[in-house]
């Protein structure tokens, strides 16, 4: 049995007693019965769904999504190596609850030294939510709001200050490891021709030139970003934009987050049609909270810079793997 005071490395690991020492902290007097695994799957790391069935619930949910290390050694280690589980149960359990966005609720998120985490989140399915598909965009309406809901965000971390007391943890990127390179390189080596001509001269670009694209990716003003919000790290709830998958919070200048949303969540044809409406959108919700000045200019050049971002972010697709 895994005690209340160690965290189980597997979803099939956690137990009635544990789930139930877990939850007494937001849920005062919860009784659990049983605790069965409905589903789980292995990606970047392990994906679990739980269905609960208590004595006495005391609010606590029927369900929860189970997110933990990838269970496969090698890969636990070099997840644990990145930190992005400890930071991600860090901004479930502190940050989360101070922000407006929408985010999936938090029941447990845990963390040790030794990079291991749980978090149990709300069941999206369960709530009505959907994810994306993978094919079909952010709607322009729907990026509108969740730019807002960025900027709110951003504009709440750029005073120093408030920054250091509220979420002096989050730190800003150092200069990445060669997981792109090495990717973008095997997707060169061996699959050239089923690359475009532009693709693969920003790819050797990339490779190149790395540690300067990344100075200057998180160039601009400082604050708190999501890092990451491409269209499979959001959800719908009712034609409202959520954000997972915060384990590459970090601090960095507000447009990353803004143009590589709308470079990675929008389809194609919205993108074309509504990006400078949308960026304006963004600038006019900062101007509004008092954000940092940031003038059209300046904000369309960062925009097309960052745009180029989003080759290293496929290095994992153009790899091509089999059955995939």
């Amino acid at each position: 049995m895994t005690t209340p005071d160690r965290l189980p490395s597997r979803a099939e690991d956690i137990d009635a007693d544990w789930l139930c020492a877990a939850l007494a902290e937001r849920h005062p007097g919860v009784r659990v019965a049983a605790v069965e695994l409905i589903e789980r799957h292995e990606v970047t790391n392990s994906h679990a769904r739980l269905r609960v069935r208590y004595d006495e619930p005391a609010g606590a949910p029927a369900s929860f999504f189970c997110k933990l290390p990838p269970s496969e050694p090698a890969r636990r280690q070099a997840i644990a190596a990145t930190g992005m589980g400890p930071r991600e149960a860090r901004f479930y359990a502190e940050l989360a609850p101070q922000l407006a966005l929408r985010t999936p609720r938090s029941y447990v998120a845990r963390h040790a030294r030794d990079g291991s985490f749980l978090l149990l989140l709300e069941d999206l399915i369960a709530s009505g939510c959907t994810v994306s598909d993978g094919i079909r965009g952010v709607a322009p309406a729907a990026a509108a709001v969740a730019l807002e809901d960025l900027a709110r965000m951003h504009v709440r971390f750029e005073d120093p200050a408030r920054r250091k007391a509220e979420a002096g943890w989050i730190r800003e990127p150092g200069p990445g490891s060669d997981y792109g390179v090495v990717r973008l390189q095997a997707g060169l080596d061996q699959h050239r021709d089923r690359l475009s001509r532009a693709f693969r001269e920003l790819s050797e670009l990339y490779i190149a030139k790395q540690l300067a694209l990344h100075e200057l990716w998180h160039s601009g003003p400082c604050t708190v970003i999501h890092g990451d919000t491409h269209l499979g790290n959001l959800f719908d709830d009712a034609g409202r934009t959520g954000f997972l998958d915060w384990g590459l919070l970090m601090l960095s200048t507000p447009l990353r987050d803004a143009s590589y949303f709308l470079a990675m969540a929008l389809g194609v044809e919205d993108r074309r049609r509504c990006e400078r409406e949308l960026l304006r959108h963004y600038l006019d919700a900062r101007e509004s909270l008092g954000g940092v000045p940031i003038s059209w200019d300046e904000a369309w050049l960062a925009h097309r810079v960052h745009a180029a971002y989003t080759v290293p972010a496929c290095c994992q697709i153009v790899t091509f793997p089999e059955g995939q």
